[in-house]
């Protein structure tokens, strides 16, 4: 297969932004101890609602929501272990931002993640402005103070519906928001990695850009394609996508003495 080329970006100093420590939990692994890719989004959540809270913004920049989360997996996290994560801002804008979380483990793993979060007004949930404040935290740790939007997954899905696989919404994978949570999409990606091992063997890429929410009222079904860059997942409600993901493997210089 071919592999993705590019990093993602480091921290402006070892001290910026906020880090956490936990054990792996046996929950978020899969059957062979690794870190399930959905163990690392719940990790994702847990890490910015402590930054939130800690940063002292959880009143007047309480609302994000995630439209595309990077998941650079160059050494894998496995059962028992405890992680590190270190989180930081790595690019801005007026209403939304790129959120770095390195997670490294005690036994060597280590996983790169970014993801773009909008902040939304909690009551009407359209994209609103970051607090001047806020504003001013977040590009402390980048010099990208006027971050865009760019699609990274381009594709387009196989007309045939052979290739779906019904996928039914469980009461469990609802938020707060009376949306699909961004971990229980990566549950039903680890659904259809069994079959697909050898994207796990060396470093690889998993990319999920969210389009539209999925709500539990929907009929949820799964399209999936392989291409020389590796696996693609199409997240269909009706005629719509509402979301998309790719994973394959990645080059990757020696991160060792991170």
């Amino acid at each position: 297969m071919t592999s993705t080329i590019g990093t993602l970006p480091d921290p402006p100093s070892q001290d910026a932004g906020y880090t956490n420590h936990w054990p792996v939990r046996a929950g978020d692994v899969d059957r062979h101890g690794r870190l399930r890719l959905d163990g690392i989004a719940r990790y994702l959540q847990d890490i910015a609602w402590e930054d939130l809270n800690t940063s002292g913004f959880v009143t007047s920049d309480p609302t994000w929501i995630v439209r595309r989360t990077v998941i650079d997996v160059i050494r894998p996290i496995e059962w028992p272990d405890r992680v590190t994560l270190h989180r930081w801002c790595s690019g801005v804008s007026t209403r939304w931002a790129n959120m770095r979380v390195r997670i490294t483990s005690a036994a060597g793993g280590l996983v790169e993640t970014e993801a773009f979060w909008i902040n939304v007004d909690e009551k009407s949930g359209t994209t609103a402005r970051i607090s001047d404040a806020g504003f001013t935290h977040l590009a402390a740790t980048t010099a990208e103070h006027r971050l865009r939007w760019s699609r990274m997954i381009g594709d387009t899905p196989p007309t045939d519906p052979a290739y779906d696989l019904p996928y039914p919404l469980r009461e469990v994978d609802i938020d707060l928001f009376q949306h699909m949570n961004n971990a229980a999409y990566w549950q039903a990606v680890e659904q259809l990695l069994p079959g697909h091992t050898e994207l796990l063997t060396e470093p690889y890429r998993a990319v999920i850009e969210y389009n539209s929410p999925i709500t539990a009222d929907r009929d949820l079904r799964i399209r999936s394609d392989i291409d020389p860059a590796g696996l693609l997942l199409w997240f269909l409600t009706g005629e719509s996508i509402s979301a998309a993901v790719r994973i394959g493997p990645i080059d990757h210089p020696d991160t060792s003495t991170r």
